[in-house]
């Protein structure tokens, strides 16, 4: 599965089209949108976090990239303030890529962030708050 934030901007010719309709009924991505601005006759701009199959998400991205949307990328990753965490390991159960983990011989909990995918499920379930999500800019796809 694939969990990533996009922004994306229609040149005001696409406006009134069902873009984001399409790209959910054809390709199943699965959608949140963080924020829009789109007015008739003007650009618009949605941040969007889209998530579904790896080969789904690239499909919808050349369909809205076909259809005259820019689609940039925002990498987005998480950190781990290890003055708060207190090595619950509540973290560790919701993590879909093992990211965090625990080292069984002495218990840490251990968060690698080479695996992480930023997908901030973690944020969610740490009680003290010791993890966040940190935005790292956009790249173009």
């Amino acid at each position: 599965m694939s969990n990533r934030i996009y922004v994306l901007k229609f040149p005001k010719d696409t406006i009134d089209q069902p873009i984001i309709c399409k790209l959910v009924k054809k390709y199943g991505v699965e959608f949140n949108i963080l924020k829009a601005d789109i007015n008739l006759q003007q650009e618009g701009v949605m941040v969007l976090e889209m998530v579904g199959h790896k080969t789904k998400v690239d499909e919808g991205i050349k369909y809205l990239k076909d259809v005259g949307v820019l689609v940039e990328r925002v990498a987005a990753g998480i950190r781990r303030d290890d003055e708060k965490c207190f090595q619950c390991g509540a973290c560790t159960g919701i993590c879909p890529t093992g990211a965090l983990h625990i080292r069984r011989s002495d218990m840490a909990v251990l968060f690698d962030p080479d695996k992480c995918t930023g997908c901030g499920l973690c944020v969610g379930v740490c009680p003290v708050k010791a993890m966040a999500v940190s935005l790292q800019g956009s790249t173009g796809l």
